[in-house]
């Protein structure tokens, strides 16, 4: 039986480009969606089941920034790429804040891309297959990676992939240090500058996670790292 393709879903408001790469990528067994602006890239999104996104962001109607805002808000652990040919610092950086995966500046090797692509499926994948059955008791807290659960007095809070992986690793390093490097190394598969700005956005999550147990504290060990810190 032939497997079912990976379905993308590609926003490009650049008819020769988002042809182009509409066809390497279906070459490439890819099941691609193409829309030319943001609005039509929503309905898409609203429409069918997609497991990645490229997003142009300087599109008509809706710009790539809003529309991943839109996206995050109807699934938060979908993988999302940039392409843009916008290459301020602050650009980057924002895309990075609304939870980006990459951010590809304009003109891009579509090999490249493609490479990206594979590695990122391939992570999400195996974070999901490598759950570990071990479950964690953090002060008030109870923590099932495998079912991505953080459970407090009977509420609970479904965590992305990210958050899973990430407060999974602090509890396994629980009041000692998780070197940044490592973190970054191994949930997003380089320790470069904007990968840790997105880390940071994730450890925010989780203190707004953890806040309702005062003795549970994520400490930033500066330059060097994080300290998940349980008072007894």
């Amino acid at each position: 039986m032939e497997a079912q393709k990976h379905k993308i879903l590609l926003c490009e408001d650049d008819q020769n480009l988002g042809l182009v790469l509409k066809n390497y990528l279906e070459l490439n067994d890819y099941d691609v969606t193409l829309e030319r602006d943001g609005r039509l890239g929503l309905a898409a999104f609203q429409r069918e089941k997609f497991e990645l996104c490229l997003l142009d962001v300087m599109m008509p109607n809706m710009d790539g920034f809003k529309l991943a805002e839109e996206i995050r808000d109807i699934n938060p652990d979908i993988p999302l790429f940039f392409l843009s040919a916008k290459t301020m610092k602050e650009d980057i950086i924002q895309g990075y804040k609304l939870g980006a995966d990459d951010y590809i500046t304009k003109p891009f090797d579509s090999e490249v891309l493609l490479l990206k692509i594979k590695a990122i499926l391939k992570r999400n994948d195996d974070l999901n297959k490598d759950a570990a059955n071990i479950e964690f008791d953090l002060g008030n807290y109870h923590f099932n990676p495998k079912l991505r659960e953080l459970i407090i007095a009977g509420k609970t809070q479904t965590l992305s992939p990210k958050e899973n992986e990430l407060l999974k690793m602090l509890a396994e390093y629980k009041n000692d240090l998780l070197p940044r490097e490592i973190a970054l190394k191994r949930i997003w598969g380089s320790d470069t500058y904007f990968n840790g700005r997105s880390m940071d956005v994730y450890i925010a999550k989780l203190r707004k996670y953890l806040r309702e147990d005062p003795n549970l504290e994520i400490v930033n060990i500066h330059g060097n790292g994080f300290r998940l810190v349980v008072s007894e």
